[in-house]
């Protein structure tokens, strides 16, 4: 019996403890990295997001007799392959980040320093998850399958920028509140298995349910904007010319980009970190007082 517990303490920490050590450790050390290490691995975050995103696109393209909701369910278990990759390897993923408001709550952390983190990271995600995009283009990968996973990313970028503002606020929202706990879960394991299968169902949760992710989708909107230039898929998608002209940049980011990362924030904010903090620091701190 008391060999068990030696080993439960070994492998996991409480919610309480992680609360502590997210608050203490984690998101006060990233506050302090250094330019080029937060830039170096911001750009890792935003290619592991990309990688995901682009496996995902790939599981679900063709016909299929497994039926909608099914085809979904496996496109969103490949795509946890992205924060399984920036969890392990210490990337840095602006959605994530949000969580440094337990270190601000705290006031281990000035909120300049809040700022300067989230802006780089974001920046930075985005040049990683374009880049990607770029070489998925110019490796021809959007006419796998005949064209098909071409026509899949263009049919996902139409659909992420015809969402009203307020539709992709509120799936900014649904999604940051299930990575934000899907990262707070994996902090909790200290073996690598344990953390693999905290991120897994939380991420599959919230791409199956077709919820909105900033940085992923700084990959599947200008991927599907760069499958425009390949005449073959555009032939195959069937999309009219006013459709194709309503999927520009300038509307990725006025129509999606901004409405979801304000939902992110949001998000993770309120109901992780306010809630944990609620629960685990704050009351803490009364009965120290």
């Amino acid at each position: 019996m008391e060999e068990e517990k030696v080993i439960s303490t070994q492998d996991c920490l409480t919610p309480g403890t992680t609360a502590h050590e997210l608050c203490d450790k984690v998101m006060t050390g990233k506050a302090e990295l250094s330019k080029t290490k937060m830039i170096s691995l911001a750009i890792a975050a935003g290619a592991f997001i990309a990688f995901g995103a682009q496996v995902s696109l790939t599981v679900m393209t063709g016909d299929s007799n497994m039926g909608w909701g099914f085809t979904k369910l496996i496109g969103a278990m490949t795509f946890a392959t992205g924060l399984m990759l920036v969890t392990l390897t210490g990337a840095e993923l602006f959605t994530g980040n949000v969580m440094m408001t337990f270190a601000l709550l705290e006031k281990k952390i000035g909120f300049m320093k809040l700022l300067r983190n989230w802006t780089t990271v974001y920046t930075f995600n985005f040049i990683g998850s374009v880049l990607v995009a770029a070489l998925v283009f110019g490796a021809g990968m959007g006419h796998n399958g005949g064209d098909a996973v071409g026509v899949t990313a263009m049919q996902t970028a139409y659909g992420k920028l015809h969402l009203t503002f307020a539709e992709a606020f509120f799936r900014g929202i649904l999604c940051n509140w299930l990575v934000c706990l899907a990262i707070f879960m994996a902090s909790t394991s200290k073996r690598v298995i344990g953390k693999i299968f905290a991120i897994f169902f939380p991420i599959m949760t919230f791409v199956a349910s077709g919820y909105e992710h900033s940085v992923a989708n700084m990959f599947f909107i200008p991927n599907g904007i760069l499958m425009k230039h390949l005449p073959s898929v555009v032939a195959a998608s069937g999309f009219t010319p006013d459709q194709l002209a309503s999927m520009t940049w300038k509307a990725f980011f006025l129509n999606n980009l901004i409405p979801v990362t304000l939902g992110n924030i949001v998000g993770a904010f309120v109901f992780v970190v306010l809630l944990f903090w609620t629960a685990y620091l704050r009351e803490e701190h009364r009965h120290q007082g």
